[in-house]
């Protein structure tokens, strides 16, 4: 599996001034494999710049449990909140694949960054 991840700063449900920044982000899930394969879960584990780290496990995406055939993606945006202007998102996707094989799709670690604040 492929994994590609594109984020925006949400700034009109944003509040700064109260501790708020909204994030949207959006997955693209490949399966590059010669198996078809069903994502089960989820696992996010997000950090914000003071160090405090929420855990997200939930089925799905979404609401969804897409089969991906050998070559298909699946695509989906979704949003997490944060304290701080920044902070890193990463996980994995909890997979079966065809042949009864369970496997995690990793998220490698991506960041969420008001415009401007990385210097």
């Amino acid at each position: 599996m492929k994994v590609d991840v594109e984020t925006v700063y949400i700034g009109e449900q944003s509040a700064p001034e109260k501790g708020r920044f909204v994030f949207a982000y959006t997955i693209t899930i490949q399966n590059l494999g010669s198996v078809a394969a069903k994502l089960l879960s989820r696992h996010w584990v997000i950090t914000d710049a003071n160090g405090k780290v929420q855990e997200v496990r939930g089925d799905g995406v979404v609401g969804e449990q897409p089969y991906l055939q050998p070559g298909e993606g699946f695509q989906y945006t979704s949003g997490t909140l944060l304290e701080t202007p920044f902070g890193t998102m990463q996980g994995s996707y909890q997979m079966v694949a065809d042949d009864g094989v369970k496997f995690d799709a990793v998220i490698p670690s991506f960041a969420l960054s008001v415009p401007y604040t990385l210097h």
